[in-house]
């Protein structure tokens, strides 16, 4: 399933780090970044996740959420907000469900062997809860960045 620009964001409520529930549907009333990584303590899912990390105060002041999504489990999340010290939320999506509902697990390819798994990607979802922009195939060198300026613009 591919998603699209104004598209209703699918609705979730999955198991987060801390022990919390992360639903969607609860943050409606401000913009949400969701960005989907493969992996917690990676090298490329690690810097992408401080990269947010330390945008945080500007994320805020943009009014809008970050949240980071993938199929590790609630432990692993855990361990890998302490170790880096992410002071947001990461939902953990072990049924894959959500994962398939915005259309980022998918066959991968490596020195030829195919396998499932995440396609990194960033949806923004604006205060109505529709999709306003989203980031397939995310090089996480400035991504924060661009999705922080992408926040700002959205009204």
């Amino acid at each position: 399933m591919s998603l699209n620009t104004g598209d209703p964001a699918p609705d979730f409520t999955l198991p987060g780090s801390g022990g919390a529930a992360i639903a969607l549907a609860a943050m409606r009333g401000h913009k949400v970044v969701l960005y989907f990584y493969p992996k917690d303590d990676t090298s490329g899912c690690t810097l992408e996740a401080q990269g947010f990390n330390g945008l945080l105060p500007d994320f805020a002041a943009a009014d809008t959420r970050v949240i980071g999504l993938s199929p590790d489990p609630v432990k692993s999340h855990d361990k890998f907000c302490s170790k880096y010290g992410l002071q947001f939320p990461l939902a953990s999506d072990e049924s894959k469900a959500v994962l398939e509902a915005y259309g980022v697990w998918v066959e991968k390819s490596m020195y030829g062997r195919k396998y499932m798994g995440v396609e990194r990607t960033t949806v923004l979802v604006d205060r109505e809860g529709r999709i306003a922009q989203v980031w397939p195939k995310v090089k996480v060198p400035g991504h924060a960045e661009a999705v922080l300026e992408a926040a700002r613009a959205l009204a």
